[in-house]
């Protein structure tokens, strides 16, 4: 069994600690046994059919967060929706996606204001890596990264160095 404990600065390591479940008490840290990620990263959300989005890996936030334009909720066939317009490069077109509302929360932003935000269920895919995960909808306006991983999504399957960016690969600059 794998758990995964917060260390360090406020940046974070993740850590993975194994315990052994054939009756000993030996618990081990290890590592090695983690992917790594760099603080910075490039993101895929296949359900959503975009192209790569610069995401932030920050085990300080709790749930992951997508930068959109617009977004507008209304009743199909009975089921809750979203439909909302985002970009995933900086002079790139608007895009148009619709998914179930998953969830509405109260979160707290970094300024400390709480606000009810709409959730959606999709994957998310980090290199060969991919989970389905939940994933609040927000005005990142103004953010360098549209995108913010929280601990949740990448907890017991990658470690984060905060010090390092881009571990997977890809140019720094936009697309």
């Amino acid at each position: 069994m794998i758990a995964v404990a917060l260390a360090g600065d406020t940046l974070g390591w993740l850590q993975a600690t194994q315990r052994h479940d054939a009756g000993t008490d030996a618990t081990m840290t290890d590592t090695q046994c983690l992917p790594l990620l760099g603080w910075s990263e490039w993101a895929l959300l296949p359900q959503l059919g975009l192209g790569r989005v610069l995401a932030k890996i920050d085990t300080g936030a709790r749930s992951c967060s997508l930068h959109v334009e617009v977004s507008q909720c209304g009743v199909i066939d009975g089921i809750e929706q979203v439909a909302f317009r985002l970009r995933t490069g900086v002079r790139g077109p608007l895009q148009e996606c619709c998914l179930p509302v998953a969830d509405r929360r109260l979160v707290t932003n970094s300024g400390g204001q709480r606000r009810e935000r709409i959730f959606i269920r999709t994957r998310l895919r980090l290199g060969d890596w991919e989970r389905e995960v939940e994933v609040s909808l927000a005005d990142r306006q103004g953010l360098r990264h549209p995108m913010l991983i929280g601990r949740t999504a990448i907890a017991g399957a990658w470690q984060v160095d905060p010090g390092r960016r881009f571990v997977l690969g890809g140019q720094e600059s936009r697309p």
